[in-house]
């Protein structure tokens, strides 16, 4: 008999670092997680591009304010804590720390701000399927004894859905990631298999769909193909129809199964601002977007 992935659902509709350290640690409380001793522990919001956390597209600093707050009570007020994110084909680290309020994040709490693009890295080959990868695997993420992975649930062209697994494709230290876009799927999976994060904690305090919502949702797991599976649900898209979840449970990162506990799923669901927009236009979106070169006009 297979055991079911645990889902730990919270609400929270307080945007306090007190209110949602409670929420996080309730929603690890329901999947009976333990903390484990840990020196080094890294953090991987998801900071996909310069929107603000008031969008619902990244993880909101105090969000992961709280998540730290909590590292250091449940482990050492002592432990080293470094929030990782790369480069991408149009997002630069060094403005997007300072944009989204991780500069002035990181100088508060006192942990470190890297960008994997920039951090040292060592090389590894990995096979998802009959697809063949090489990866430069940074060396701050190999090391960590503890890795947390905070997504956004949103969605995504490409992929039909972004959560849990496609947080990770941000550890890729290569910046031009059209790169892979032919291959999607296969390589969210294979950097999930090469950098895998234990525990998934989804910052669902804000959420974008056709609009944008308060929707207090808190969620975690130690499975991050039932986190995912369990978002694309709330998003009311088939989890059977997105590639890299049914990809990643067939290459064992994880269940699509899965039991919830605390809050109820469908009441996210029913709050959830659902998009009727097309795949079509959604890439559509994404490549003027790139063609236009929106990051620079941040800088």
């Amino acid at each position: 008999m297979t055991l079911l992935s645990l889902i730990g659902l919270v609400e929270c509709k307080e945007r306090q670092v007190d209110s949602i350290k409670k929420a996080i640690r309730e929603a690890l409380e329901l999947i009976d997680y333990s903390f484990p001793e840990a020196e080094n522990i890294v953090i991987k919001p998801n900071m996909c591009y310069y929107w603000d956390y008031s969008t619902g597209q990244t993880t909101d600093p105090i969000f992961v304010a709280a998540l730290i707050e909590l590292l250091r009570e449940e482990t050492s007020s002592n432990v080293k804590i470094s929030m990782v994110e790369s480069d991408a084909s149009a997002m630069k680290c060094k403005y997007a720390f300072r944009y989204l309020g991780y500069e002035r994040l990181a100088r508060k709490y006192g942990v470190e701000l890297i960008n994997l693009s920039e951090a040292e890295s060592e090389p590894t080959k990995v096979k998802v399927g009959n697809e063949s990868f090489k990866f430069m695997i940074p060396k701050v993420i190999k090391d960590a004894d503890l890795r947390v992975n905070l997504p956004k649930m949103k969605y995504m062209s490409f992929t039909k859905i972004s959560c849990a697994l496609k947080n990770i494709f941000g550890c890729n230290p290569y910046p031009k990631k059209f790169k892979y876009h032919s291959r999607l799927n296969e390589a969210i999976v294979a950097l999930n298999k090469v950098m895998p994060f234990k525990l998934c904690v989804l910052d669902g305090i804000m959420a974008s769909g056709s609009g944008t919502v308060k929707l207090g949702l808190v969620m975690a797991s130690l499975d991050p193909v039932a986190m995912d599976t369990a978002a694309a649900e709330i998003m009311g898209v088939n989890p059977k129809s997105v590639g890299h979840i049914m990809l990643a449970e067939k290459e064992g990162l994880g269940e699509t199964s899965f039991k919830v506990r605390g809050a109820d799923l469908d009441y996210f669901k029913r709050g959830y601002p659902r998009k009727s927009i097309t795949e079509k236009a959604l890439l559509l979106g994404y490549r003027l977007a790139c063609a236009l070169g929106l990051d620079k006009r941040l800088i």
